[in-house]
């Protein structure tokens, strides 16, 4: 067996032991029926499972349900069909989110939350609900007459699973690398720890005797607004998986505000709120997501040329005014290039302004290509590209600018391009920017009046 077949294989077993733990748990808190349980988390397992890894994956999650079923209650006829209700429910939920709300990535926009939750806890978990409940009455397993207690009791159990189990697995599954750092890992470790905390508080009861079942769980708004305004959609989720867990526990052993004297009512009250909790919150995070993109691409594009992805004056005069600094400090000097297009004007009347941005563009990817990580390209104008070279004096300059023209020159796509070159050393040739610029803007258009243009070896040689 190939060794993609042996780690198909080891996915498949663990996702369906994995649904199987996870349902026996759940229908050990079964109380309106064996079958039918307020907390359902395979829901969120198997629709995790087919947006991330597939809708191949139906094999596990059937073998998984079956198993959990014919292991609780009814035969094998109704167990089996009771699993198929449920693979149905994971197969349809991630065919709506795909199709309807960007699929795995619906998690990223706030109108992709609230698609997800319509699709999955309200429309697919209706497929497992009535499937599940009807083949229960149909084998004789379940009263008709309980038939709607029963059906909501399934539904909303399976809801919670969608809204708070699938979202923790979904986003981990995208981006499980923990990047932070100092300060952010102490932030993170303290609101963990705080999550911890007040969900014991609020449904732990932690709290002191005469308030161990008051209506607190305002108190965990707070934590998950923290989470989605600090960091992301991911660990809000993560922070509502926590709560919730903590919380089932407490309203089991009859601690916080959802606690009532039937069980199941108990854990319905909870479902709703975790539910309603978790869309909401994960809704924010996106908002706020989408605002530090938002400001990310205009600060960029505050910075940047919108035509070639250069940066523009602004970053040139932003980097030459730190080189300066920075000179000034260590006592090394720093060069500048200017880069003007041969010829611009012809290749526009010739071969139009498209192919004339294309070129402009062409110059771009040759400066890219050509400069160190620690250099600034700008476009200054026009035809016009700036290069600073930190630490770099002239003569090291003409090479770099050497390399641009032949990087240049490899360039086989028409118009063929060329371009002429000045150089300015600071503090040689000026001590503020402006006189730095005005320095390689005199030598660009003295090598344009009276010097040829950088060209490659290469093309020199074809003369």
């Amino acid at each position: 067996m190939s060794a993609s077949r042996l780690r198909n294989a080891a996915v498949f077993v663990g996702l369906a032991g994995l649904y199987f733990v996870a349902g026996k748990l759940g229908l050990r808190l079964a109380s309106v029926n064996a079958s039918a349980t307020a907390v359902w988390a395979p829901t969120g397992i198997a629709l995790a499972a087919f947006l991330t890894l597939g809708y191949r994956v139906w094999p596990a999650i059937l073998l998984g349900a079956f198993l959990v079923n014919v292991t609780t209650a009814g035969s094998l006829a109704t167990s089996a069909s009771i699993g198929v209700g449920n693979t149905l429910e994971g197969v349809v939920g991630a065919y709506l989110v795909n199709r309807f709300a960007r699929g795995r990535d619906a998690l990223q926009r706030a109108p992709g939350v609230f698609r997800f939750a319509v699709l999955t806890a309200i429309v697919s978990t209706m497929v497992s609900a009535t499937w599940g409940v009807t083949t229960l009455s149909l084998a004789g397993l379940a009263d008709w007459a309980s038939y709607g207690s029963i059906w909501l009791t399934w539904w909303l159990g399976d809801a919670g699973g969608d809204l708070v189990v699938a979202p923790f697995a979904i986003l981990w599954s995208a981006s499980s690398r923990l990047r932070w750092r100092g300060a952010r890992a102490f932030e993170a470790a303290f609101l963990l720890l705080s999550f911890c905390l007040v969900g014991a508080i609020v449904f732990g009861g932690l709290a002191p005797s005469p308030v161990k079942n008051a209506p607190l769980e305002f108190l965990c708004l707070p934590l998950l607004i923290w989470a989605a305004f600090r960091f992301g959609q991911r660990e809000v989720a993560t922070g509502t998986a926590i709560l919730a867990g903590i919380a089932t526990w407490g309203t089991l052993h009859g601690l916080g505000p959802f606690a009532r004297s039937a069980q199941n009512e108990s854990l319905l009250l909870l479902q709703a709120f975790m539910a309603v909790t978790s869309v909401t919150t994960l809704a924010l995070a996106a908002v706020v997501s989408e605002r530090k993109d938002a400001e990310r691409r205009l600060r960029r594009l505050a910075v940047s040329d919108s035509l070639t992805g250069l940066g523009n004056y602004r970053r040139l005069m932003a980097a030459l005014a730190a080189e300066i600094g920075r000179s000034q400090r260590t006592g090394r000097p720093f060069a500048v290039l200017f880069f003007d297009l041969d010829d611009l004007k012809g290749i526009n009347d010739r071969h139009g302004h498209l192919a004339g941005n294309q070129a402009l563009r062409r110059v771009a990817d040759a400066l890219r290509v050509s400069c160190r990580s620690i250099d600034t390209a700008a476009r200054f104008g026009g035809d016009e590209f700036a290069l600073v070279l930190p630490e770099t004096r002239e003569a090291a300059a003409r090479l770099v600018a050497r390399r641009v023209s032949d990087e240049l020159a490899l360039d086989l796509e028409p118009p063929r391009l060329s371009l002429s070159v000045g150089v300015a050393e600071y503090p040689r040739d000026g001590g503020t920017a402006e006189e730095l610029l005005g320095a390689v803007d005199h030598a660009l258009y003295q090598a344009k009046a009276g010097l040829p243009s950088l060209r490659s070896a290469r093309r020199r040689s074809r003369r």
